[in-house]
């Protein structure tokens, strides 16, 4: 799919960046705490996720103020500069009613958008959210965190991507590490990071008119289950499901057990899961991992850079399933002791 990016202005003149992939009914989707639309779409598991998710529809995604390509605000982060941002990007869609996704903070200012303006939205999607911010961690641990982020900011966000991604493999955490520094800046992160320990939305869940699912993982470290468990309690006839994993970004781990009730939610097709044939590329990757040889051992008998050759393990590793090397290494193993495989 190919991702087209457009710029919007806010109400107090803020320049906003979206993307668009995908075409039919709109489904705006409200990102959690960094983002940045061009480096998600080169991160190939992210990439994938959102494709499965646009397939049939139009998914429109934005960075919020001061993150990825969207410019920087005076503004000090709020619930009511958040919605202000959604409703420029919502202004964009061409419609005045649409189907609505918001992961983790995004979940909240999903259901406070839904909660104003019930009119616009079709269907509300809330992945890894919570009702109150205060109950998700202690304020000892959030201290630390904060504290963190703003003095160290590479320390900080390698220690919330063990917190957010504990299924992905290391290559990919440590990318996500890198990707969370390019996003914002550590001020810009502390402080939105500071917002989603703040926001409570308990007493508008109530208001909520549009049909909602409520998605979470049962071992979620960022969020404990029982948050989304109050969400689907406070929404009514909200639908809730719990998935297996501890993953709070939804395209870490089983990506694809994420997409599937959401896609069935929405009214959308079910997609094969991710296919499991390689690439010849990629089996002779494969091959190389399974003679323990390691990235920089594969680029210099491939004649590639090591960087192209750990982009393809991880491909690898998205296509099979997988978490490690070792899997890798076992499954091609079983497959050439068994070619049907």
């Amino acid at each position: 799919m190919r991702q087209r990016i457009g710029h919007v202005i806010t109400t107090d003149g803020t320049d906003l960046a979206y993307s668009s992939v995908g075409d039919g009914r709109p489904v705006l989707y409200v990102s959690g705490w960094l983002s940045h639309l061009q480096l998600s779409w080169d991160q190939p598991q992210e990439r994938s996720f959102y494709e499965s998710l646009a397939t049939g529809c139009r998914l429109v995604r934005y960075d919020r103020a001061g993150c990825g390509l969207s410019a920087a605000s005076d503004r000090a982060p709020s619930l009511e500069f958040e919605l202000e941002q959604l409703a420029a990007v919502a202004g964009t869609l061409g419609c005045e009613h649409f189907d609505v996704v918001g992961t983790s903070m995004g979940a909240l200012v999903a259901v406070a958008w839904a909660a104003a303006h019930p009119e616009t939205v079709r269907r509300l999607v809330l992945y890894g959210g919570w009702v109150s911010g205060a109950d998700i961690s202690p304020p000892s641990a959030r201290d630390h965190v904060l504290a963190l982020v703003e003095a160290h900011w590479g320390l900080g966000s390698d220690v919330l991507t063990e917190i957010f991604a504990p299924d992905a493999s290391g290559s990919a955490r440590k990318d996500f590490g890198r990707y969370q520094r390019a996003s914002s800046t550590a001020a810009t992160a502390r402080a939105l990071l500071a917002l989603s320990y703040t926001l409570d939305v308990r007493d508008m869940l109530a208001r909520v008119r549009a049909p909602a699912l409520v998605v979470h993982r049962a071992q979620d470290r960022a969020a404990p289950v029982a948050q989304a468990e109050s969400l689907a309690e406070g929404i009514p006839g909200a639908h809730l499901v719990v998935l297996p994993g501890r993953s709070h970004l939804p395209y870490a781990g089983d990506a694809d057990a994420v997409v599937a009730p959401i896609r069935r939610f929405l009214g959308l097709r079910s997609l094969p899961r991710s296919p499991r044939a390689l690439t010849p590329r990629q089996t002779e990757v494969a091959a190389l991992v399974s003679e323990g040889r390691t990235n920089r051992e594969i680029a210099a008998r491939l004649g590639i850079d090591e960087r192209s050759a750990e982009g393809h393990v991880e491909r690898i590793r998205l296509r099979l399933g997988f978490s490690t090397r070792a899997q890798i290494a076992a499954w091609y193993a079983s497959r050439e002791s068994d070619p049907a495989e």
